[in-house]
């Protein structure tokens, strides 16, 4: 199943992702796909619904917005250098374990919304990510039972303002939390949309010019191993986010010299199995 919210910000509400790719309204179920959503019984009793009603309810029209197909988590866990490629093109040793970062929940937007140049920012970079949702409460979870803790997966472009990132005294989560910096989306794919999480193609590009293309096969720690790891340090709630890391290809590593986004480029990236976005790029306001 494939769960969708749409609307306009501050008026979005929960649908589905048909089969033919037909939108269809599901907030006559009530509430959205929040964490009392994934912790109780939503997501059975929306396969349900969406087997005998979803047909008959109300379309979604094509043209209206994509939100994040969660409605804002208790938390964004991003995960460093998670991929071999792009440890090596930041210049960086291969991690003896999980490098854990955060990413303010206040980023979140929808998948094909404008990306926005915080003020004082001049190195804007993109990262193709795969996302893991939350399903159950999970602490200090076996590496055996993580994958019993996930609703599912969604495509996420990590943004980054590398100069607030790694010239502004520490901590990354200075260069990933601004406001619009963590789209996700277009649909959340259940856990049954996405048998091996580790054979997925991932690319981006910008103005229509490949910047990455790569797989999650080249994760360094599997997607068990990353629910397992931070259930060691935080409990993780149903809704939360964990974002696995990204190929390389970020405009940081780029030679001779790293390149950034500007006003105006389009970022365009996906995930198989998660669908596509894209980003416009805009100064701050």
């Amino acid at each position: 199943m494939k769960l969708i919210r749409f609307g306009d910000p501050g008026d979005e509400r929960p649908g589905v992702l048909l089969e033919n790719d037909t939108r269809v309204d599901a907030s006559a179920l009530g509430g959205d796909y929040d964490q009392a959503f994934f912790e109780g019984d939503g997501l059975r009793e929306v396969e349900r619904w969406a087997a005998h009603d979803g047909r008959s309810a109300p379309r979604v029209d094509a043209r209206v917005r994509l939100a994040a197909p969660m409605r804002r988590p208790s938390k964004i866990v991003c995960i460093g250098l998670n991929f071999r490629d792009h440890a090596a093109e930041s210049n960086m040793a291969i991690p003896a374990e999980p490098v854990i970062f955060f990413k303010a929940t206040t980023a979140l937007v929808g998948p094909n919304d404008p990306v926005v140049i915080p003020r004082h920012a001049s190195k804007l970079d993109w990262e193709v990510e795969l996302a893991i949702v939350i399903g159950r409460r999970a602490s200090y979870v076996a590496v055996e039972d993580a994958t019993d803790y996930i609703a599912g997966y969604a495509l996420h472009n990590d943004y980054s303002e590398r100069s607030f990132q790694l010239e502004r005294g520490g901590q990354w989560v200075k260069g990933k939390s601004a406001d619009t910096f963590a789209p996700i989306g277009p649909f959340l794919a259940t856990r049954d949309e996405v048998p091996d999480p580790h054979t997925l193609g991932m690319w981006l590009t910008v103005n229509g010019e490949t910047r990455q293309k790569g797989t999650t096969a080249n994760m360094i720690f599997n997607v068990p191993t990353l629910v397992s790891y931070v259930s060691e340090f935080m409990t993780l709630l149903p809704g939360d986010v964990i974002s696995t890391g990204t190929p390389a290809g970020v405009g940081l590593g780029m030679k001779p010299s790293p390149q950034y986004l500007q006003p105006g480029d389009l970022v365009a990236l996906g995930i198989d199995r998660l669908g596509q976005s894209q980003q416009k790029v805009m100064a701050y306001s």
